[in-house]
């Protein structure tokens, strides 16, 4: 009887097994949230517990390349068509994934940064009450070997095709991990990969697949090293890619000294306020997060939308929902990415301030401080990188005005704007939205500034325009 039911029961029929080894890269601080709140800190990294080091979830992983693949396919729809990761969790005779994700220690003993944070009052511009927070964070340049296992029963081309798809996201950097993804933390890379497909139909295959070293981690250095998963698995990706979206990257320079305040500083005898740094490859660099330039993008997109004095949903659609006011909201993401930005060749200069009574004039007593501004100079410059998510053409106006605010000066972003710190100036940027593509430039102050057909864009302000006062 129980030979006869192990007979009829419907059991997988497993004819290949692929595994894929890579080295994966993280190109800005990173997120692995624990949800312990018993650390020193308010968001703590997600540890091994035997080791040092940081653990990152093949659960995290999977639902990354899931998300990816949905938008790639169906245009951040919530339609699902791929069979690579299974059936929904909605569906009760949904299919288990054919994907194996592992969990992945990080290579070397866990870096870590603090980052500050705080919510701003969008009418008094100063903190809100109670609303600072802080959260560690993986230092970038930290990497972790990454495997995960395609176990094929049948449709063997389309797995595959869908597997090159994901991992190729990967390998361009177009999927982030952890908390903030839209802030710009948790970007990464793949930039070095290693596969092995056994069929295991034939004898001599399985028993590679048996004896093959599962419990290792990490490269194999005696087997062939690819740059690219696709020339890997020898498969290329000619789909069309169904996401929507706005991209728009602008080249600023610093037209006054900059200021971001920094919980933590570099020494023990650093100034009162100091510049927020970050790690790129070993070295520090001065930031702009993409937190602070986020913050100041929606107050001002408020303020817009507030003169006109019509539709403020655009607001929580575009920036995501915020509670303050109104508990009762539904919520949602935001659609505005905001990466966090580098910024080359500066200097750090020290500034001493003093308080002053305003009932004498005078100097008030031990109110003096001092703070440390980076200044720019003919060589600095910055990316600023925004994407928008299914873009409605009013929309598109909207961020066009919040472009030309940041590129005449008109938008500070830090802090201390009160004092003329804070102000870009730009250089150069490029839109582009389906197959349209617009440049904007403008060498200098002096000259003036050249768009490829202002018509084009002057279209989508003038969208912005109906939508807020009809």
């Amino acid at each position: 009887m129980k030979c006869e039911r192990i007979r009829t029961r419907n059991q997988r029929c497993i004819r290949e097994r692929i595994i894929v080894r890579g080295r994966l890269i993280l190109d800005t601080p990173t997120c692995l949230g624990s949800g312990d709140t018993d650390g020193d800190a308010d968001l703590i990294i997600l540890r091994d517990s035997i080791e040092e080091k940081a653990l990152l979830m093949g659960s995290s992983i999977a639902g990354a390349l899931r998300n990816y693949l949905r938008d790639y396919q169906s245009g951040y729809s919530s339609i699902e068509s791929s069979l690579l990761f299974g059936g929904q969790r909605t569906e009760e005779e949904g299919e288990q994934s054919p994907l194996i994700v592992n969990d992945a220690l990080s290579c070397e003993q866990m870096k870590v940064e603090l980052r500050d944070g705080v919510k701003i009052n969008s009418i008094t511009r100063t903190a809100e009450d109670g609303a600072k927070y802080d959260l560690e964070l993986l230092e970038a340049g930290t990497t972790f070997d990454i495997c995960c296992e395609l176990l094929i029963e049948n449709n063997k081309d389309q797995l595959i095709r869908e597997l090159v798809i994901v991992l190729q996201g990967l390998e361009k950097g177009e999927i982030s991990i952890g908390m903030k993804k839209r802030r710009g933390f948790g970007r990464c890379h793949v930039e070095k990969w290693q596969v092995w497909q056994f069929d295991l139909r034939e004898n001599e295959q399985r028993i590679k697949w048996l004896t093959f070293p599962h419990w290792t981690t990490g490269l194999l250095p005696e087997y062939s090293i690819y740059d690219s998963i696709a020339d890997a698995l020898g498969v290329s990706v000619d789909g069309e890619d169904k996401r929507d979206r706005i991209t728009i990257q602008a080249t600023f320079s610093l037209a006054s000294p900059l200021l971001i305040r920094s919980g933590q500083a570099s020494t023990d005898k650093a100034p009162d306020v100091v510049h927020l740094k970050s790690r790129r490859n070993g070295e520090l660099k001065s930031i702009l997060s993409g937190t602070s330039l986020a913050g100041v993008l929606r107050h001002r997109a408020e303020r817009i939308v507030n003169t006109l004095k019509k539709n403020t949903n655009i607001i929580d659609e575009i920036f995501g929902v915020d509670f303050s006011n109104d508990t009762t909201k539904k919520p949602k993401a935001s659609r505005l990415t905001v990466d966090e930005v580098e910024i080359n060749n500066t200097t750090d200069l020290v500034q001493n301030r003093i308080a002053i009574d305003r009932f004498t004039g005078g100097a008030l007593h031990g109110a003096l401080f001092n703070e440390q501004p980076i200044f720019g100079n003919d060589e600095t410059s910055l990316v600023i990188k925004l994407e928008l998510r299914q873009p409605k053409p009013f929309e598109i106006g909207l961020l066009l005005l919040l472009l030309k605010d940041l590129w005449t000066g008109d938008l500070p972003v830090g802090g201390t704007s009160s004092v003329g710190r804070g102000r870009l100036q730009g250089k150069e940027a490029t839109i582009k939205f389906g197959k349209e593509t617009w440049t904007i430039v403008q060498k200098s102050v002096d000259e003036l500034l050249i768009a490829d057909n202002p018509e084009d864009l002057e279209k989508f302000v003038a969208d912005l325009h109906k939508e807020v006062t009809i």
